[in-house]
């Protein structure tokens, strides 16, 4: 795991024991730091936290009072909200936690609140040499770092691959020499973040997302353009200009941004890359790979072997001659709107929890479209929405809108889900949507 000078001696308080917060606390620990840790769930709270590989349950942070429990010299769980945290160097949360609204931000008065990201950054002299390559962006982040790390592998350059995707950043060992760090980083987790100074920073769009957790859009962009403030003028930037925010955070950098933008005759990089938005990810990997000076033969060579990541995209199974592709991870109509451009003669299943009161960012791609067939929560209001543009089916549940796409679908027409929604009405989350998806499929064969 990753340890550091940074935070020997030194008190923190971490809240959340999630995947994150648990990987957290075993990093200060191994550092010599002194931790006060919480989490609701009384099952996250063990001695085991201590242990690599433990505490990887998903859950919420929460507040309810504790007393302090002591159970090592440097580790004591007790609830943030009910100890004074004067003499702390720090409050490590969760990205998770809404800033905007939680009474620790208040309680914390000027202890520094942070994340594991910013760890990591306070980390990285005692690193072996290395870079940093940071993606942010509404879409598009885990395809685009996915796919860097594996280009980078692929040209055998050892990479670590973390942030909002696999493992948690602090819980990997560290890279050799010569190692590069590629990380995913959403608004959230850049909020908590000071001083991560990015070999190549990499923004592919802004759209509207989150904006719970801002005071308006302009703020939801403006998180995303402190991952530029906080880089060396002498470092790379990489800029999708498809999006006017976008556009004008390039210019506030000049020269020192490439910009990519997709041109009308679209490249092919194959299947698992299909559509304009993965032209976007692929053209921006290949731009972040030759930042680092990888050349073109190799990057090619690498595309060529990609695959895409479970639930985005992902060719699930060919029956009677119709594809059926997992997009469950489109939980916004943003991140649909690639989708319905991919593919010509869509069934397209649609709803869940949705995070908006319109589709109007798909609308370019119902053209496309054969028929809908409407799930979850926003079933009855997308069916009301879709059915003067096209055939609608208020199907209700994903595994009614697999059965009947199958029987009405042709060979050489596509099955898509792609729910432009959150998935917590139905499912856990969009993974086991994919999975149902997926079974409901096989159950056809």
């Amino acid at each position: 795991m990753m340890t550091g000078t940074a935070w020997a001696g030194k008190r923190y308080a971490v809240l959340g024991l999630a995947r994150s917060g648990a990987a957290t606390v075993r990093a200060l620990l191994a550092s010599g730091a002194e931790v006060t840790a919480w989490d609701n769930d009384e099952a996250k709270r063990s001695p085991s936290l201590r242990l690599r590989g433990e505490g990887r349950g998903e859950g919420p942070s929460s507040t309810p009072a504790a007393p302090a429990t002591s159970l090592l010299p440097t580790l004591v769980f007790a609830d943030p909200l009910a100890i004074d945290l004067a003499g702390f160097d720090g409050v490590v949360v969760s990205p998770g936690v809404p800033l905007n609204r939680h009474p620790i931000v208040a309680h914390a008065g000027n202890v520094p609140i942070l994340g594991d990201i910013e760890l990591f950054a306070q980390a990285r002299a005692d690193l072996p040499p290395h870079k940093v390559v940071g993606i942010t962006g509404t879409n598009g982040k885990s395809t685009t770092t996915a796919l860097i790390h594996h280009i980078l592998c692929a040209a055998g350059i050892p990479a670590r691959m973390g942030g909002n995707i696999g493992l948690p950043i602090l819980e990997q060992d560290p890279l050799p020499a010569g190692g590069v760090y590629v990380l995913e980083l959403s608004s959230y987790q850049i909020d908590l973040t000071y001083r991560l100074d990015c070999d190549v920073a990499v923004l592919l769009n802004i759209t509207p997302d989150h904006l719970d957790r801002y005071a308006g859009f302009d703020a939801y962009a403006a998180s995303k353009a402190r991952l530029f403030a906080m880089q060396s003028a002498t470092h790379t930037a990489i800029i999708g200009t498809g999006d006017a925010p976008s556009r004008a955070i390039a210019e506030t950098l000049g020269n020192r941004a490439i910009r990519i933008a997709v041109p009308d005759d679209l490249p092919a990089f194959g299947p698992a890359l299909a559509g304009p938005h993965n032209a976007q990810n692929a053209l921006t990997a290949i731009a972040t790979c030759e930042a680092l000076g990888l050349d073109r033969a190799t990057i090619d060579a690498a595309l060529r072997t990609y695959r895409a990541l479970p639930h985005r995209m992902a060719h699930v199974a060919d029956v009677a001659g119709v594809a059926y592709v997992d997009d469950s991870k489109a939980t916004n109509p943003e991140s649909t709107a690639p989708a319905l451009n991919a593919f010509a003669r869509i069934h397209w299943i649609v709803g869940g929890l949705a995070k908006g009161d319109d589709l109007d960012a798909c609308r370019p791609g119902f053209g496309n479209v054969v028929r809908a067939y409407t799930i979850g929560d926003a079933a009855d209001r997308f069916a009301e929405l879709l059915g003067p543009d096209m055939a609608v089916e208020n199907a209700g549940t994903l595994d009614a809108a697999v059965r009947s796409a199958a029987t009405q679908a042709r060979a050489g027409d596509t099955v898509l889900l792609s729910p432009a929604c959150a998935s917590f009405d139905q499912f856990s989350d969009y993974e086991a949507r994919g999975r149902a998806f997926a079974a409901a499929v096989e159950a056809l064969r």
